[in-house]
């Protein structure tokens, strides 16, 4: 499929897990993809080999680097029509009473700010009728004690896609969320203790584990012309996981 021939996407941590997903789904129907990643060299060389995306090594918590990709970007692509924010990052399951500002202000920068200054970089340099998709979590619609920087980072930034699907709505851009559920993936298992993760496909449905493949196809629609009607919305992408 060319769907995405002519197009131009830019995926932040898209070396692992949902990220690699994405680019490897995206370039596979036709866009012109860059990608970023933190400090995976090995893993970024892979996923450019797979997909022909150009990696772009960026620690989007760091301004200067952002700018240095969103750089890349516009130098590399033939426009942007795509920006998928999906790089993320937490610190260990620690209580509200014991995270430290050094701790907050690194989440916050990575999972919040990065967004942020993505979607409005997206907004002055995006092609009419372009796509913004932010990855957030099932996390922030079930509350649970250690998570407190997580949760409040990445609740944060869907609210930023629904004020810019107002604001860029006039101009054909839609901005929307995806917010996966237990999805097989290195965070997931780092994230929890060893056994947990195989807890969780009971409160699943269809009786399993997401997949990275099932969120990149998610994204894809959005990011397609099937998605064209739908904007500021919140896609619970969890396989029918039990609230």
């Amino acid at each position: 499929m060319d769907v995405f021939s002519g197009k131009g996407a830019l995926v932040t941590g898209g070396s692992r897990g949902i990220g690699r997903a994405v680019v490897r789904r995206l370039a596979a129907d036709g866009a012109e993809v860059v990608f970023s990643y933190r400090d995976d060299d090995a893993a970024a060389e892979r996923v450019t080999e797979e997909t022909g995306a150009l990696a772009v090594r960026a620690d989007v918590g760091d301004r200067a680097a952002l700018e240095r990709l969103f750089a890349a970007a516009e130098s590399r692509l033939p426009g942007l029509d795509i920006l998928v924010n999906n790089a993320a990052g937490m610190t260990g399951k620690k209580l509200i009473t014991d995270i430290t500002d050094d701790e907050y202000e690194r989440v916050f920068a990575v999972n919040t700010r990065a967004v942020f200054l993505a979607i409005q970089w997206a907004g002055r340099v995006m092609r009419d009728g372009g796509r913004i998709v932010n990855v957030s979590t099932l996390n922030t619609k079930i509350s649970a004690p250690t998570l407190a920087l997580y949760q409040g980072s990445k609740a944060a930034i869907e609210q930023f896609a629904m004020v810019a699907a107002r604001e860029l709505g006039g101009r054909g851009i839609t901005a929307n969320t995806v917010s996966p559920g237990a999805t097989d993936t290195d965070m997931l298992h780092s994230a929890n203790p060893p056994g947990a993760a195989e807890r969780m496909i009971p409160l699943t449905a269809l009786g399993r584990l997401g997949r990275p493949d099932d969120i990149a196809a998610v994204v894809a629609f959005l990011a397609g012309p099937d998605g064209r009607w739908i904007t500021g919305q919140n896609l619970l992408a969890t396989g029918g996981m039990i609230l």
